[in-house]
């Protein structure tokens, strides 16, 4: 009587393929991994800790406590992070419109020579910030700016030194970073696409509201995600227009950290680091189940 052998199915095959590909596709990960923990683990950690512990200067006892979040959640503190949100979310929403607007221009003009010469524009003014952009703001619609003075801008209640003034000064580096995020994603839109849906009656409002933005809608929200993160993180800029007339939370974070209101404020810096953090990783929360859903017209 011969022997039989029963092969082993396919599906068994492919699972125990997948089961040997897992540790290799783990270590595959883990220069990405350990990058990831020594650049943000590390000072996550730092912050977390000196935000929840307090140091006993006589003995250099340390002891966990809540004070410093709970006093960065009162007064000055809470008043910088809501208007540090606001100045984010409204210069998220307008810079991500004009950018899409520009960026669509862009992507369906015929002359390769405005195309290439906004995309390059666009990638130097996204880098173009801090005290020299600044500095160009006051020197040119400033209180003695040379607009000015030929526009009579001041006669018409115009301040660059306030929330309106560095909502203008934050589009200007943020509308070209969103020309820059969102072109790809708008030639990626087939012609095909809005061919068919010529082809059977449907109107440029529909196609946008049927197909268009459902298939931009990850990328819009990816830009809109990344805009309010880079005007919720700048500080410079804002720290050589505004000083503190208007609150946001990275000038208060480097005047507790520098001592000039309040001494020993150090661990209500870090309370405050702590949370922006927790700011972008609701915004972030929010994002990813709706780009996940979006990302299902990609396939």
């Amino acid at each position: 009587m011969s022997a039989t052998t029963t092969p082993h199915p396919k599906g068994t095959a492919g699972g125990n393929r997948r089961r040997r590909r897992g540790p290799r596709t783990w270590l595959a990960a883990l220069p990405l991994l350990a990058f990831t923990g020594l650049c943000f683990g590390i000072p996550l950690g730092a912050i977390a800790f000196g935000a929840v512990t307090r140091t006993d200067p006589a003995t250099g006892a340390v002891r966990p406590t809540g004070e410093h979040l709970a006093r960065s959640l009162q007064g000055p503190y809470l008043g910088s992070l809501i208007g540090s949100v606001q100045l984010s979310a409204l210069t998220a929403l307008v810079g991500g419109l004009l950018g899409v607007l520009i960026a669509q221009a862009v992507v369906t003009s015929r002359s390769t020579a405005l195309r290439s010469a906004a995309l390059t524009a666009s990638g130097v003014l996204a880098n173009f910030g801090g005290v020299p952009l600044a500095f160009a703001f006051i020197a040119t619609v400033g209180i003695s700016g040379v607009v000015t003075q030929l526009a009579d801008l001041g006669g018409l209640g115009w301040s660059l030194y306030s929330f309106s003034g560095l909502t203008v000064v934050y589009l200007y580096f943020l509308i070209p970073l969103m020309v820059l995020v969102i072109a790809p994603a708008l030639d990626g839109l087939r012609p095909q696409w809005r061919e068919a849906a010529q082809n059977n009656g449907a109107t440029a409002g529909q196609f946008w509201r049927h197909v268009g933005l459902p298939v931009l809608a990850p990328s819009l929200l990816g830009g809109f995600v990344l805009l309010f993160g880079t005007a919720f993180a700048a500080h410079a800029t804002a720290a050589a227009l505004v000083g503190g007339s208007v609150p946001l939370v990275t000038l208060k974070i480097a005047d507790a950290l520098s001592g000039n209101v309040l001494t020993g404020q150090e661990n209500v810096a870090l309370a405050l680091g702590l949370d922006m953090i927790l700011i972008a990783g609701l915004v972030m929360a929010v994002y990813l189940p709706l780009q996940r859903r979006s990302a299902r017209w990609l396939r």
